[in-house]
């Protein structure tokens, strides 16, 4: 095998990246999935005199390294793709295949991922219907486009459609020429993970400036991750308990998710925390007034959020619309890559924190936590879970925590013809961040690849068989992002 081992917040020349033959690059990557310790973590594609430099990103879980390898093609002629040997690479390659018209010989789905004229599958049949739902949906939620078939109230099929909105975040990355406006869209790549991926973009940028990031940043950073959780934790917690009428637990859960996101304003002036991560600068330091406020917060939160949770995994009507209900089992967990929440609830070990830590991470001894049940009663018991562990996080990171003082370094020049990527965990899941600069140092590809870009196809698969009207919570039960792929 020959690739680059990186620790996820590293930078290195691209010359350094070993360039294999398109059939040898296909081989290696392709059959690394088939073990449960490797997945992708990103694969795309750029445009290079003429040719196209592909990019593989496979992460070995056990060993927490990151194994980047390229190949170099003129693609005049059709590829073999690599999702003909392992599904995990289906979006990547059909995008691809969008961005650039690259043909594959024998991807068993190559339909374009953002598009207005997208070929919906059909079946035919006398008994089945189609029902759409989208692409403008209630509330403030980003466009998106359900296409069921339906054989009566039971799901035979669903597919997704995304990305109408063609927001360009990617490209503007590239032609942005200062840092302070590329961490402006890094804060608007999805709104409710803004900690997740301004940390990502500066854990990408501060490598590339040879800038070894300090115990202050590190600390502030995933302090707010761990924040970040427990609110969308709980906004979840509350909007499934809203969709099977269970309106004690919506009030609840939606008073207590309130508090959190305004610590962010109190902290912050922004209670979706932006302005916070900036690279090699911290403007909003932790003062002891603060840790005092978030040591009561978490206190009475607690005081509420745990009798609640009796409450609900103890209520027989709860529990028959959670339990067996959109289940997707560890085979097609693997088989699809899925990562994050929805890995972990069909007790697959994906989770950046334990897998690929920073120091931080090493030091609050993080374990994930999993659920094999893969169905909706289990992804509900891992936001509550998960937000009683990050609750203890914090409070073992408000016993160590830095000088509360502004931090500000100036950055050296990003590195030319260099390669650089991070991990980070979401709430959702892992987001990477990858990006190549050119000779002056300017960013020429920047790669984005949010948690949910892996996971939707998970959601299609947990409807299958079950009544149409379940598919609110199991739509909620996973909350992806429709923006975090529109870009």
């Amino acid at each position: 095998m020959k690739y680059i081992a990186l620790s996820h917040r590293q930078c290195v020349k691209i010359k350094d990246i070993p360039v294999l033959p398109y059939g040898a690059f296909l081989h290696q990557n392709s059959s690394l999935p088939h073990d449960e310790r490797y997945h992708c973590v990103s694969y795309f594609a750029c445009p290079e005199e003429g040719r196209f430099r592909f990019i593989c990103c496979m992460a070995d879980d056990k060993e927490g390294v990151v194994m980047v390898s390229s190949c170099v093609d003129a693609c005049s002629n059709p590829l073999p793709s690599f999702t003909a040997v392992h599904a995990s690479f289906h979006l990547f390659e059909r995008e691809i295949h969008e961005n650039f018209g690259i043909p594959y010989l024998d991807h068993p789905w190559l339909k374009p991922v953002r598009s207005g004229n997208y070929p919906f599958f059909r079946i035919g049949g006398e008994s089945l219907h189609e029902i759409g739902v989208g692409p403008i949906h209630a509330g403030v939620i980003e466009p998106g486009y359900f296409r069921f078939t339906c054989d009566g109230e039971r799901i035979l099929h669903l597919e997704i459609q995304l990305g109408f909105q063609h927001r360009g975040v990617e490209s503007l990355m590239i032609k942005k020429k200062h840092t302070n406006q590329r961490i402006l869209l890094a804060e608007s790549i999805a709104g409710d993970s803004t900690v997740g991926h301004c940390t990502a973009f500066a854990a990408a940028w501060e490598s590339l400036c040879d800038y070894h990031t300090p115990y202050p940043l590190l600390w502030t950073r995933a302090l707010a991750l761990e924040l970040e959780r427990i609110a969308m934790h709980t906004a979840d917690l509350s909007a499934m308990c809203g969709d099977i009428a269970y309106q004690l637990g919506n009030a609840v859960y939606g008073r207590l998710r309130t508090p959190v996101i305004n610590f962010f304003q109190l902290w912050t002036g922004n209670r979706f925390a932006r302005t916070l991560i900036r690279p090699a600068c911290l403007f909003h330091p932790f003062t002891g007034s603060l840790s005092d406020r978030l040591a009561r917060l978490l206190t009475d939160f607690e005081h509420d959020f745990t009798p609640m949770g009796n409450f609900l995994f103890n209520m027989p009507v709860a529990l028959s619309r959670f339990e067996k209900t959109g289940t997707v089992g560890l085979n097609s967990a693997l088989e699809i890559g899925t990562t994050g929440m929805a890995a972990r609830s069909s007790g697959l070990q994906r989770d950046i924190r334990f897998s690929h830590p920073d120091e931080i991470y090493r030091t609050l001894h993080h374990r994930p936590l999993l659920y094999e049940t893969g169905d909706v009663l289990a992804r509900t018991r891992l936001r509550h879970d998960e937000t009683l562990q990050s609750i203890g996080h914090i409070r073992q990171l408000l016993r160590t925590p830095p000088p509360a003082e502004n931090l500000e370094h100036q950055l050296s020049p990003a590195a030319t013809d260099s390669f650089a990527l991070s991990l980070t965990e979401g709430w959702r899941g892992e987001i990477c961040h990858c990006l190549l600069t050119g000779s002056d140092g300017h960013p020429v590809c920047y790669k984005i690849t949010d948690p949910s870009f892996h996971n939707w196809m998970a959601l299609a698969l947990a409807v299958r068989n079950n009544p149409i009207s379940d598919f609110p919570i199991c739509n909620k039960s996973f909350n992806l992002s429709y923006c975090g792929v529109d870009l």
